[in-house]
């Protein structure tokens, strides 16, 4: 189903109109579209599940009509819901860069328009994130690839990571549940892999896994030790450099907003996936010293070994991911996919 507006401002359910995606998209492409947002250029970029519109000063964000085992976007409404949680979830650690989630609406003549609100002829076929625009040379990954992040801007990023998990409520969570998320991704993970990466590769992604097995035999006391001293938080979910950016104060946008249950998670999970992240990049010291930061003010001092778990167990996910990709690669997307998977392994190989 879809929506039409009333002169009262509610929304009439309406059959899904016949508005294809490509329509949307190569309205979204010209500047006209944006009349009301001072746009002369148009840069469109397409992600695994949406269409990102870049202008000199905003960013406009369509969701792809797709229905995934962890997400559901096919419809209107559904892709409604997903803006607004989008929006809520980021205003957190970016607070004026997620301004509102507009109408792309059908207009009585067949055209298509944005705006903030639709007319009463109007069929709402969609609905766009409107953001500003972060500057990308201030971007965490870009800024670690010129060598140009500073020991400041660390500290800066700290303190906002700090006050963000300082100010979260626990959220409570069984200790079988905890566990159970990650004896159930390290078997996915093994799984993912064994029949998509080559010998030598995996014979190193099956060390990580069997390392991993055995942690969570061995020291899952280590584990359980979070969940009862009320460690678990509502995160950000995918803390990675290329989400951070070194404005003043320090942004951080798109969290994992399509699954709560991945944004559970204890903060030193979430800023050890940081550190790894910063690692593969050749730039482990600034992961750490946030790390180190974060324990330092919160008095938080888990056992080094929980750590190394954390940092492997992210590097493996993201090696899941990453072998995926190759199902469906180019000759030259796949030398790109292995040898991130091969950054993720050195990473994994350092603990």
């Amino acid at each position: 189903m879809t929506y039409s507006s009333r002169g009262d401002g509610s929304a009439v359910a309406q059959p899904e109109p016949d508005c294809p995606l490509e329509a949307k998209i190569s309205y979204l492409r010209h500047p006209d579209a944006y009349r009301f947002y001072h746009a002369r250029h148009v840069e469109a970029i397409e992600t695994r599940l949406s269409w990102v519109f870049l202008t000199e000063r905003h960013a406009f964000k369509l969701k792809k009509p797709r229905k995934l085992p962890e997400l559901d976007l096919s419809t209107v409404a559904l892709r409604r819901a997903n803006c607004l949680t989008e929006i809520r979830l980021n205003r957190r650690l970016a607070p004026t860069v997620y301004h509102d989630a507009l109408s792309l609406a059908l207009q009585a003549d067949g055209t298509l328009r944005l705006c903030a609100r639709p007319q009463p002829t109007d069929r709402i076929v969609d609905w766009v994130v409107w953001m500003r625009r972060l500057p990308t040379e201030r971007r965490m990954d870009e800024l670690i690839r010129s060598k140009a992040m500073l020991p400041s801007d660390v500290r800066r990023l700290s303190v906002i990571f700090w006050q963000f998990y300082r100010f979260s409520l626990p959220v409570p969570m069984s200790t079988d549940r905890y566990l159970g998320h990650f004896r159930k991704n390290v078997e996915e993970n093994q799984e993912a892999v064994r029949t998509r990466l080559p010998k030598g590769m995996l014979d190193r992604a099956s060390q990580a896994a069997l390392w991993q097995r055995t942690f969570l035999k061995t020291q899952r006391t280590l584990l359980r030790r979070r969940v009862v001293e009320g460690r678990i938080i509502e995160g950000h979910g995918d803390l990675r450099p290329e989400h951070v950016f070194l404005e003043s104060p320090p942004k951080i946008i798109d969290c994992l907003e399509f699954d709560r249950t991945l944004r559970l998670l204890d903060p030193v999970d979430e800023l050890s996936y940081l550190a790894l992240e910063c690692d593969r990049l050749g730039a482990g010291w600034i992961g750490d010293r946030i790390l180190e930061s974060y324990m330092l003010r919160s008095g938080d001092r888990p056992d080094l070994r929980l750590i190394a778990f954390y940092r492997t167990f992210r590097a493996c996910i993201r090696i899941r991911l990453a072998a995926c990709r190759l199902d469906d690669a180019t000759a030259g997307q796949r030398e790109h996919w292995l040898k991130r998977i091969d950054g993720y392994l050195e990473c994994i190989e350092k603990r």
